[in-house]
């Protein structure tokens, strides 16, 4: 007997759990973006019949209006929408204990030792029952493992069960392009593309050496998911083991000096904003620990409207709190986490065109300080006020 696994994908996420909220905007057009007011807004999660009236994320939001005056429009609440996120995993943990959760609104569910009830059925019921209780509409792929069921739970929405079997996937996928394979992003299906595959059948019989060399080992992976090949369990503890992300260090000696301790934070945050992006992962909350001289321990946290990863926000937000909170006692200990990181593609930014091209210009200049002082050290290129305290102190 093979594995039975289900993909359990929330329809239009973000904009479901607007209307979840607020049912008065139910069989209305929906969308979520940054400031109506602002001209350049744009669309970061449409509902279905924004969607059918040629609506798409990313679409400026004065060419939204344009297509659909009667358009509603909502600022992004990102505490809503992981609050309606935990609610929806606390009722498939109900079903199955086997419950990896992939991103804020996605997760894999093994349900194959509730072989007394049929698939089908159990699909049903799960479909049914978190859009009585929680009002979010989801779609199931049903297969024998992770990458099908993924696959299968994209061929039919909103509220769409599909069951995509291994023997199906000649017909099925094969004749896909790659981009529409899981897995395969925009550089990856360019990558391939260059080789001349161009669909997921091609890449189900390239040549695996020839994939190495471009992909490296996961180009391997590729053709064995291309082949409906994928050995991956449904594992609880992946979703789970990267909740935060925190450093923190016991100072040599007790420090009163604000300047010493803020050189200290900036350090941390470079430590932690360098470990959020090997993981690929961004959080909304920073987290202060203070241990004062006679050990007394405290931890501050605050919640930003806007998701960070950069280890400049993560100083900025380190710095807040401990002029907040510092009551002027020695201090020996410093810590910051990033608590509930998430997944880097689930960020949600009230972000208009124009800053997302200054964002660009900012992560590319960020991602060559960031190996400059790894190749050359970490004192290798400093902040203008850094090097004034340094010189001050040289003179004295």
């Amino acid at each position: 007997m093979g594995r039975i696994i289900f993909h359990i994908d929330c329809n239009s996420f973000f904009a479901s759990c607007e209307e979840a909220y607020n049912p008065s905007l139910k069989g209305k057009p929906v969308v979520v973006a940054g400031d109506p007011k602002e001209r350049r807004g744009i669309v970061l999660a449409a509902n279905y019949l924004a969607k059918q009236l040629g609506i798409y994320t990313t679409m400026p939001l004065w060419e939204a209006k344009k297509k659909c005056p009667s358009l509603i429009v909502r600022k992004p609440n990102f505490s809503l929408y992981r609050a309606i996120s935990q609610q929806v995993f606390e009722r498939l943990q109900r079903v199955s204990p086997l419950l990896e959760r992939a991103s804020i609104d996605e997760g894999y569910l093994d349900v194959t030792e509730m072989a007394s009830v049929h698939p089908l059925i159990l699909a049903e019921h799960i479909q049914r029952d978190l859009l009585e209780t929680v009002q979010i509409p989801v779609s199931i792929g049903i297969a024998p493992n992770k990458f099908l069921a993924k696959m299968a739970s994209e061929m039919k929405k909103p509220l769409g069960i599909t069951v995509l079997r291994k023997r199906d996937v000649p017909n099925v996928l094969w004749p896909l392009t790659v981009e529409t394979m899981h897995g395969v992003g925009e550089k990856t299906a360019k990558k391939l593309n260059a080789m001349g595959i161009a669909t997921i059948g091609d890449l189900a019989k390239a040549n695996e050496i020839a994939l190495q060399q471009t992909l490296g080992i996961y180009g391997s992976r590729l053709k064995e998911w291309a082949n409906g090949i994928d050995h991956r369990s449904v594992n609880p503890e992946e979703g789970e083991k990267r909740k935060s992300i925190g450093n923190s260090i016991t100072l040599p000696y007790d420090v009163t000096e604000q300047r010493v301790l803020l050189d200290i934070l900036r350090q941390l945050a470079e430590s932690v904003g360098r470990r959020m992006k090997q993981k690929r992962v961004v959080s909304a909350t920073v987290q202060l620990t203070i241990r004062y001289h006679d050990f007394q321990t405290i931890t501050r946290s605050k919640t930003w409207d806007n998701p960070f990863q950069e280890a400049e926000e993560i100083f900025r937000y380190a710095a807040y709190l401990l002029k907040k909170h510092w009551n002027g006692e020695p201090i020996r200990l410093l810590g910051i986490t990033a608590l509930d990181v998430f997944d880097r593609k689930e960020a949600v930014k009230q972000l208009d065109l124009f800053h997302y091209e200054e964002e660009a210009k900012t992560e590319a200049l960020w991602k060559t300080v960031e190996k400059l002082r790894k190749k050359f050290g970490g004192t290798a290129i400093q902040k203008g006020a850094a090097l004034v305290e340094k010189k001050g102190e040289q003179q004295n």
